[in-house]
């Protein structure tokens, strides 16, 4: 028997012109091609003498169980997906199946998985250039993915200030997630940010809407629509959507020449260098950590990062910042209020609204497993497996300060001279 094979195929947005030459070739030599029907339409004219499977849209694990049954008998499978197979397309989803039997690469059936011209990227090109900067994609469909873990990262990416592709945004079943998802934004973005709604992009039926964050959900938009949301930088402007790469930064857009501070082909003034150097003197110079951190958005973990790992160190080190795990962290604290008496203790973080108390050694009780603090009517505990880390801030050798922080770099409690 001849060695079966499984070409993993993605042929693009739909249209002929922009399906590759090895999709093309992929589909006409196999001998079964298996698919969604909709996109066994898209490619009907290379179809002539093939076994042709088509599946319906919740049927993944049945086209990939097919595809694997087939090759198995020596066949040339097709597995068809529209734009990049491995992009929410079949080819996570074969893998599954072949790993779950016990394929491995190099066995009797052969996996070939060729890419192509994905949704984001189809819709993108016809809208302008939404996707010149970071971008992320998150689809919408909470068929088998939980709703809170799709909040989760929708929160994420809105607060980050990414461009964003949503796929999947809307069928007859699900019509409230892309509120859902225009509200998680509303908290972080401004209601003018654009937005571009493209249905069946390269296709027949084509649809293009250029709408804002505040109108989007009054549009048109079904399972064969991408959501295409801006950052703060994006803008449209005669008709078309683009966001910039980031060049008027560090030049003048009308000469060319390079603005004051910066160098052409070296990172921003305020790259990764030029930030730690900027922090390290603002704290030298007296600036607040959580201020600091609250300017950039950052966790107070983030500031004591860079402090620690400045790439220019001047002769004279002023601070010093140093972490230590939390059994360490809590023996060093034990001596500390001991040594230094009366501190001032932060409880939580600025931002949040933090609760201040001067603090004496006797006011507070450290253990293994808890740190209880009691002050005239108020009593506070942290229970020490939440926390990640302790930093010491000390300058000239003297204790400034101690922060305990959680898993996320924030700040649970905070002891000051």
């Amino acid at each position: 028997m001849s060695k079966g094979k499984i070409i993993l195929v993605g042929f693009g947005p739909g249209s002929p012109e922009y399906m590759t030459f090895r999709a093309r070739e992929a589909i006409e030599e196999s001998d079964v091609v298996i698919g969604y029907s909709s996109y066994i339409k898209l490619v009907k004219d290379l179809l002539a003498d093939k076994k042709v499977i088509r599946k319906g849209m919740t049927e993944e694990t049945d086209r990939a169980i097919e595809a694997y049954n087939h090759a198995k008998k020596g066949l040339t499978v097709a597995l068809i997906s529209s734009g990049d197979i491995g992009v929410y397309g079949m080819a996570g989803p074969s893998y599954e199946v072949l790993f779950q039997a016990g394929w491995k690469p190099g066995d009797d059936i052969e996996v070939e998985l060729v890419p192509g011209t994905t949704a984001l990227s189809a819709c993108a090109a016809r809208v302008g250039s939404p996707l010149t900067h970071d971008f992320c994609s998150i689809s919408l469909s909470d068929l088998l993915t939980p709703w809170p873990t799709i909040a989760r990262r929708l929160n994420a990416v809105a607060a980050a200030d990414f461009v964003i592709a949503l796929y999947n945004p809307k069928s007859g079943h699900r019509c409230q997630q892309i509120v859902e998802a225009q509200r998680i934004f509303l908290k972080y973005r401004s209601p003018d940010t654009p937005v571009a709604i493209v249905k069946s992009a390269y296709r027949e039926g084509e649809q293009i809407k250029l709408a804002t964050l505040e109108t989007m959900a009054e549009c048109d938009i079904g399972m064969l629509t991408t959501v295409l949301i801006g950052n703060s930088s994006t803008f449209i402007k005669e008709g078309l959507m683009v966001t910039p790469r980031g060049y008027a930064n560090k030049y003048d857009c009308i000469t060319g020449r390079v603005k004051e501070g910066e160098k052409r082909g070296r990172s921003l003034s305020l790259g990764l260098d030029g930030w730690k150097a900027s922090i390290k003197e603002a704290v030298e110079t007296g600036e607040n950590i959580e201020k600091l951190a609250s300017n950039f958005d950052l966790s107070v973990e983030e500031i004591f990062l860079a402090l620690t790992s400045s790439t220019e160190e001047s002769q004279e080190v002023v601070y010093s910042v140093i972490k230590q795990d939390v059994n360490e962290g809590l023996e060093r604290l034990k001596l500390l209020m001991t040594e230094i008496g009366l501190m001032k203790c932060r409880i939580g973080e600025e931002s949040s609204g933090q609760t201040r108390l001067p603090i004496n050694p006797q006011d507070i009780e450290i253990s293994p497993s808890q740190i209880i603090l009691k002050k005239d009517l108020i009593t506070a505990h942290i229970d020490c497996d939440t926390i990640a880390n302790i930093w010491f801030i000390e300058r000239n050798n003297h204790l400034q300060s101690l922060w305990l922080l959680d898993i996320h770099g924030r700040a649970m409690m905070s002891f000051h001279k």
